[in-house]
């Protein structure tokens, strides 16, 4: 009788112990959906380029309760993905320029990453972005939660961008890039 007991009460604590476990990794897994959950993207793409620079758009919504910031990027199309945005200068010109504190997506906002404004910057592309392509895009929020979506790649031409693979982006007028203020974007990727 003592052995059949000492096995139910062996038995039970393996259960308990394996219940334990089980709920550990729940609670991991949970946290990683929970953050895939707390993001979404729609109308999302990127200019096709086959080396140098080149850009990804779309929206980008938060699902939570709490502002979350967009810290980093990352690629596997591009050595360095940076979040950038454009500003006007004091004498009226366009400058693109790393957004500082990065992209802040308020609760139950969205956020545009569009031409002439905020976007996704890759820098020294590793292989060539063909139209038709789909892209995956990591972002890296500051609370350290990854979310990744994916974006198809397209032909654009509307602003004239020229992303050069030898140009200084820090301290360029955009004026280079074309006009982007006076384009209108919203009809060549809203099928996407």
């Amino acid at each position: 009788m003592n052995r059949r007991i000492s096995a139910a009460i062996a038995l039970s604590a393996a259960a308990v112990l394996g219940l334990s476990a089980c709920s550990g990794d729940t609670k991991e897994n949970t946290k990683q959906e929970s953050s895939q959950e707390a993001l979404t993207t729609k109308e999302t793409w990127v200019k096709a380029a086959s080396e140098g620079m080149t850009a990804a758009f779309g929206v980008i919504e938060n699902k939570t309760d709490k502002d979350i910031t967009i810290e980093s990027a990352s690629s596997e199309y591009a050595k360095k993905v940076e979040l950038h945005e454009v500003i006007e200068t004091p004498d009226g010109a366009k400058k693109m320029q790393e957004k500082e504190g990065g992209f802040v997506v308020p609760a139950h906002k969205s956020i545009n990453l569009e031409p002439g404004a905020d976007h996704l910057m890759f820098m020294g592309l590793e292989k060539e972005i063909k139209p038709g392509d789909t892209i995956k895009i990591t972002l890296k929020t500051t609370d350290g939660d990854t979310f990744d979506f994916e974006a198809p790649a397209k032909e654009f031409t509307g602003a004239n961008e020229n992303y050069d693979g030898d140009m200084d982006h820090g301290d360029m007028d955009h004026g280079d890039h074309g006009d982007h203020g006076d384009h209108d974007h919203g009809d060549d990727h809203s099928d996407h």
